[in-house]
């Protein structure tokens, strides 16, 4: 592979910079693995922009000899990775950094050659060496990763809520909406972000392209998008703490609908208020959202919960344990407890045999030397499912993904990492 291919690792230039087409060149690629329309210049020096805020790092893997007459020149990656890094919510309001991997891609053409091998590898070594704890992606296909190390550690649903006359909600309001410029969300949606980030374990930061794309600065083809509209929600003390965006689906659309672009409230009463907005619509007798939490409080709030219809449940976030030591001693656990974990990684990363101490909901772990017998054994992406809270131990230990030697450790596991509230990822990347 090494005299077939070469690595580049950059990140974004300004337009006059000498690296700029390589930024070019290597979205370009990306396009190709995901089926993209190829975007005009204008959007690709938008996304280029976004890519500086986010300081994301790109890597490519470039063709070295020469490549098949009339095919895609040597500048145009064969393969494509990129990661950025933001805060990882991990319950009861406790951040860790989180090493986030996207826009992997591998060419048809050039497959079973090993890239996506050393590129995550590379990658995931680095990011440990660097200090990181935990990495994380969101997976096109579910077959890929797995072997990696990353274990699926939140999902989501896409759902259909009936705004018709059947559509009533138990809540009585305390605060209002009211529409606005969907512009006013530039600033104000960053905001009410950081909020709802600190209520919600398995939230990520989110990346500039958000704050564009749910004010309609910015659509899919790198133009204005007119047809974005949103309401805000107010506190009894007239603050912002909550948003819907959304766009009508056209009166071709039947019944008529609204989808929800982004919906964000930082308390309870504002999530209920803002639908109670969403249900009195006027002329529109549907709602979609295709990034609703599974469990949602929407749906025992309504007089009759049959308004939603649930499709599409899926995973969404994937989490990647680097160092189980930094990681298990970063979370708040809801139950004390003591465990013995041995932890299995292929890629040498995180392996070993830990105890877990948990007094008063705080953490010590140590390595354990020796042969002292585990309570609990499983490999590093059964530890990223359970990490969260939001996939049981003791499902995993049926399906045969956890052992325990020790009788009950898996229901020991489950009461020590629940959370406050069920995961939820709001952050797609």
């Amino acid at each position: 592979m090494a005299e077939k291919y070469e690595i580049r690792r950059f990140r974004a230039a300004e337009k006059a910079g000498a690296g700029y087409a390589w930024g070019t060149e290597w979205l370009r690629g990306v396009g190709v693995g995901f089926y993209d329309d190829r975007h005009k210049d204008e959007f690709v020096d938008k996304v280029l922009a976004m890519y500086r805020v986010d300081n994301r790092e790109m890597t490519g893997v470039y063709q070295t000899g020469d490549v098949a007459a009339h095919s895609l020149a040597s500048d145009v990656p064969v393969a494509t990775f990129a990661t950025l890094r933001k805060e990882l919510n991990i319950g009861y309001g406790r951040q860790l950094p989180a090493h986030m991997v996207t826009a992997v891609t591998v060419r048809g053409t050039h497959r079973r050659q090993g890239l996506l091998r050393r590129m995550m590898t590379e990658d995931l070594t680095a990011a440990r060496a660097d200090g990181m704890a935990i990495a994380a992606l969101t997976a096109s296909e579910a077959s890929i990763y797995g072997r990696f190390g990353y274990g699926v550690a939140t999902f989501e649903r896409s759902i259909t809520v009936d705004t018709g006359p059947r559509f009533q909600l138990r809540h009585s309001a305390t605060g209002r909406a009211e529409i606005a410029d969907p512009r006013v969300l530039l600033d104000l949606a960053p905001e009410v972000f950081a909020r709802v980030h600190r209520l919600t374990p398995g939230s990520l930061g989110r990346q500039e392209a958000y704050r564009q794309r749910v004010s309609g600065a910015l659509s899919k083809d790198g133009t204005e998008d007119d047809g974005v509209k949103c309401a805000l929600h107010y506190d009894a003390d007239g603050t912002v703490d909550g948003y819907v965006s959304y766009k009508f689906a056209g009166w071709e659309a039947k019944p008529p609908t609204v989808k929800i672009v982004d919906l964000l409230a930082a308390s309870d009463a504002a999530q209920l208020e803002l639908w109670q907005f969403l249900g009195g619509i006027d002329l529109v007798e549907r709602v979609s959202w295709q990034e609703a939490p599974v469990d949602d409080p929407l749906g025992w709030a309504l007089e009759d919960p049959r308004c939603i219809e649930a499709s599409d449940h899926r995973d969404m976030l994937w989490l990647r344990i680097l160092d189980t030591e930094a990681a298990l001693a970063a979370r708040r656990y809801a139950a004390d407890g003591t465990l013995v974990v041995r932890i299995l990684d292929g890629l040498d990363l995180a392996g070993g045999t830990f105890e877990l101490a948990v007094h008063d909901g705080g953490a010590t772990v140590s390595r354990v030397e020796g042969d002292r017998a585990p309570d609990l054994v499983m490999d590093v992406a059964a530890l990223g499912s359970i990490y969260l809270g939001g996939v049981c131990p003791v499902t995993l230990a049926a399906a045969g993904r956890i052992s325990q030697p020790t009788e009950g450790a898996a229901l020991t596991a489950r009461r020590m990492f629940g959370v406050e509230r069920a995961p939820h990822c709001l952050t797609h990347f």
